[in-house]
């Protein structure tokens, strides 16, 4: 439609000053005479435009000239509060800032459609923390965070001692690209050797900002790295197929809490009754038999282990054995701790 165009240039010229019609006819997909006559209508229609010829010559505003007009449609504006929310992570020391230009957005927009804003407002609420994470506590989870951050806005390269999850630590020097924030957990997308990394922000155990320039990619996409790093996370290396029998008491739970060790697939249960009582002893007293993947032995042995005597491992055989020596020294441990 004409009107969103011409509401579109107007918010162009304003953010930018001044913009060639070449510029602005690419950026709005028509001709460069069409933007011209674009650009008389809004003269037109009162707002201080003009064009100028020659080589430093373009589209501009009169200076100072400020619209009101935020172009956001009553969809577009409920959407934005909405999934901006109440509760933000101010682990950056933006949660103030959001909430302030959450509420100067709804004050800025049109009249008729501010209902539709605040009913988004009070009735979605987007929490960013994980479950069983609170955004208080003795201290901050990712303590280095804001040296991260402060690296990531200056285009600044940053040396880092990392621990990784199996305990080593390494030092990295780093250009940082971007962060990037996944179930309440805060991600350093950056480069090694010129190579994309991706660093948990919790784990970084020293920080220090260089005065050297970050190395960035000028067409880099922090979306489109992000997207093969996760890829790269969540690819299965050594998955394994886990059948168990588990009471349907804790299955709900088990589902639940197991889901970050298991590969993305359906839940499959296993044949009848009749048939659950053959594969693995089970009986109709509210035990189920269920085929799981998990993405490691390790991982399926971490998570299953915490269900005690609800969960019976069938198969792999490995994994069993493995959950029988676990049990075995576990009881050991506490054979004797009366004794201590």
């Amino acid at each position: 439609m004409r009107s969103d165009r011409l509401l579109s240039l107007l918010l162009m010229l304003q953010a930018r000053g001044r913009l060639t019609a070449p510029d602005a006819a690419r950026e709005l997909e028509v001709s460069v005479r069409t933007v011209y006559r674009d650009v008389e209508a809004l003269s037109a229609a009162g707002v201080p435009v003009w064009t100028t010829q020659g080589r430093n010559g373009g589209i501009e505003l009169m200076p100072g000239y400020r619209t009101d007009v935020t172009g956001l449609t009553a969809a577009e504006a409920r959407a934005l509060v909405a999934m901006t929310g109440r509760a933000v992570p101010d682990d950056l020391g933006l949660g103030s800032a959001l909430a302030s230009a959450v509420h100067k957005l709804v004050a800025a927009v049109p009249a008729s459609h501010r209902p539709a804003a605040q009913a988004a407002r009070d009735r979605v609420l987007v929490d960013h923390a994980g479950w069983y994470r609170t955004t208080s506590g003795d201290g901050p989870a990712a303590p280095h965070l804001v040296a991260v951050q402060e690296a990531v806005w200056a285009d600044r390269r940053i040396r880092v001692r990392y621990r990784h999850g199996d305990g080593r630590l390494r030092g990295y020097l780093l250009d940082p690209w971007g962060l990037v924030l996944k179930g309440g957990t805060w991600y350093l997308v950056a480069a090694h050797r010129g190579t994309p990394r991706l660093f948990r922000a919790d784990r970084v155990v020293t920080a220090t900002t260089l005065p050297d320039p970050a190395r960035r990619p000028p067409d880099l996409d922090l979306e489109t790295v992000w997207t093969a790093l996760r890829a790269d996370v969540e690819r299965p290396r050594s998955a394994v197929t886990v059948r168990l029998r588990v009471h349907d008491g804790v299955r709900a739970l088990l589902l639940r809490v197991t889901a970050a060790q298991r590969t993305p697939g359906p839940v499959v249960g296993v044949g009848t009754e009749e048939t659950r009582r053959e594969n693995g002893g089970s009986d109709a007293s509210g035990w189920s038999v269920l085929d799981l993947e998990f993405r490691a032995v390790a991982a399926a042995r971490g998570a299953l282990m915490g269900f005690g005597d609800a969960v019976e491992v069938l198969s792999p055989q490995d994994l069993r054995d493995e959950m029988a020596r676990t049990a075995r020294a576990v009881a050991a441990l506490y054979a004797g701790a009366g004794t201590r």
